[in-house]
């Protein structure tokens, strides 16, 4: 049997946030005004975004799970879907607000729904992507009449300005060299500052069942590739965890005490510039050569193409990539609202789809390729809808 996307919900919490008021929001470092924002604001391209924290006292509005639950039942209010009906519960995020228990048993709790199928999936951006196809697998085999996926993030509980105390600031925290650096290549800006300036918070869930949704449009699954490139590259982009010159990696569990783990700055969340670039495209390159020997693709197969990208920085690379590839799509069947409602992570490709599902933008027959990258540790997938 077939699987379908049959309804979305989305939550951006509270009012959105343009680039003059971030750090209003999120607090000034030692009490001064960054001086990297400026360019990495310039290059990432975002104008507005969401975060769930009380502008005036700073506090969090919405915990990981709660967001995630407004989103359902904002999916609930659209569709109609009754959660007594619900059998299973998929749900990816990037930092979820507790090690244990697992995002998804937290979300159910919240919910108060009947007793269901709970499964969490872990990882950064692909998180969301690989939550939704357990939630397909799950339809399209039989197992579940219908599933509820979602994807979210609140990634600036961890972005506020008192968690950047002067002891225990990221190594890169000089703001001359930071700087200096910025002016000759705008990817360095990753290493520090852009993750305080280009991650937002969001959720989104989607209504998986084996029959489209009466007369109202839906996206039949057609097929969901996801490719791990690990075995190419180091860690990139890590939390609980520190990466030596050298390359080596230490969890925080191997640290002598928790202590000592918090003053090496395991807690941070980090990337590292130095592999981005030529080598994430080198790496999405063979990505797309694995998708080519599994799929029959071709970018003139598509009507909407819906790249997940976490700066504008990186489009007409991506470009480049997928047309050298053979998988390019023409930039006007493009669709990406990053200028608007930012980078949400593992919720960004989910709250594409929704804008253009429930926004009356698709029309039946048409394909829709979804491209969602994880630098984690380097993973790409790719899913094909088309719309009923």
């Amino acid at each position: 049997m077939p699987a379908y996307i049959s309804g979305a919900g989305v939550v951006l919490p509270n009012e959105p946030v343009d680039n003059s008021r971030i750090e209003d929001v999120l607090g000034r470092i030692g009490g001064a005004r960054s001086r990297t924002k400026a360019m990495v604001l310039r290059n990432n391209g975002i104008k507005t975004r969401h975060y769930a924290i009380n502008p005036a006292t700073g506090e969090a509005t919405h915990t990981n799970a709660q967001l995630t639950v407004e989103a359902v039942h904002e999916l609930c209010r659209r569709t109609g879907f009754q959660l007594a009906d619900l059998e299973t519960l998929s749900c990816g995020t990037t930092m979820p607000d507790q090690l244990l228990p697992s995002h998804a048993v937290m979300v159910h709790a919240d919910l108060g729904a009947p007793p269901c199928e709970a499964v969490s999936t872990a990882g950064v951006c692909m998180s969301g992507l690989t939550a939704f196809k357990y939630a397909y697998l799950s339809v399209l085999s039989g197992a579940s009449r219908n599933a509820v996926a979602t994807a979210s993030e609140t990634a600036s509980a961890g972005l506020r300005a008192r968690y950047f105390a002067s002891d225990h600031r990221p190594a890169d925290a000089d703001e001359d060299a930071s700087v200096a650096r910025l002016e000759s290549s705008p990817v360095v800006a990753l290493e520090a500052d852009f993750l305080r300036w280009m991650l937002s918070d969001g959720a989104a869930a989607v209504l998986v069942t084996g029959e489209p949704r009466g007369a109202s449009v839906s996206l039949r699954v057609d097929w969901i590739e996801t490719i791990s490139m690990a075995h190419l590259a180091d860690p990139c982009m890590y939390l609980g965890a520190s990466k030596g010159k050298d390359g080596s990696f230490t969890g925080w569990r191997q640290k002598e005490t928790p202590r000592e783990a918090l003053e090496d700055g395991h807690f941070f969340i980090k990337q590292d510039a130095r592999q981005l670039g030529d080598l994430i495209m080198k790496l999405l390159a063979e990505s797309i050569t694995v998708l080519k020997e599994r799929r029959d693709v071709s970018g003139e197969d598509y009507d909407w193409f819906l790249p997940h990208y976490s700066s504008a920085y990186f489009r007409q690379p991506v470009m480049d990539t997928f047309r050298e590839c053979g998988l390019g799509v023409p930039e006007e069947k493009w669709f990406t609202n990053l200028e608007y409602k930012g980078n949400t992570g593992s919720a960004s490709v989910f709250i594409m789809l929704e804008e253009l599902l429930n926004g009356g933008r698709f029309e039946p027959g048409q394909k829709v390729l979804c491209w969602v990258p994880e630098s984690g540790r380097f993973s790409y997938g790719f899913m094909q809808l088309t719309v009923v």
